[in-house]
């Protein structure tokens, strides 16, 4: 695979079986990622260089995804000017924790923060593509048919729906 340009981080190894919807993704747009398991309080050396490497190595975008109160966007934005995704993950109290944590960031440290869970991971991925896409006229056209195919699906369901009444 080339250079990554979008690096996703977990705290846990347990939370790929979210996050594979976010690689799912980035592989349909051909977007080149790395994928890392590494913890803001269990690993806080290790991700501040892998961030500090990354960013001077052609990532553009984070896409960081920790559960229960951990606290892994806000450590990542920390240590870039570069943006950050944030996946809030389902946890003891059904990711509202994961998700509060994430949010809820000191003014001037900003983390984009998505949906818990799936959802929020597959569209860290489509926000970090539209963010690539605004220099690159190819994943920009690759989105605009990405959007074509949704309004397909829609249409498609509307029409399965009308056979049924």
């Amino acid at each position: 695979m080339s250079k990554a340009q979008v690096s996703i981080l977990m705290g846990s190894d347990s939370d790929f079986d979210i996050m594979k919807n976010a690689v799912d993704i980035l592989k349909q747009f051909e977007v080149a990622h790395s994928v890392r398991v590494l913890s803001a309080h269990r690993s806080p050396a290790d991700l501040a260089e892998h961030v500090r490497n990354s960013s001077s190595h052609g990532v553009k975008v984070f896409i960081a995804a920790a559960g229960g109160a951990a606290h892994l966007a806000g450590a990542v934005a920390a240590h870039t000017t570069h943006p950050v995704l944030g996946v809030p993950i389902t946890s003891v109290l059904n990711g509202l924790d994961s998700l509060l944590s994430t949010v809820q960031m000191p003014k001037g440290v900003p983390v984009g923060t998505l949906a818990i869970g799936e959802a929020g991971a597959a569209n860290a991925a489509i926000l970090a593509v539209q963010i690539l896409a605004l220099s690159d006229p190819g994943l920009a056209k690759a989105l605009k048919d990405f959007k074509v195919s949704q309004a397909e699906k829609v249409q498609r369901g509307n029409e399965k729906v009308a056979q049924l009444c």
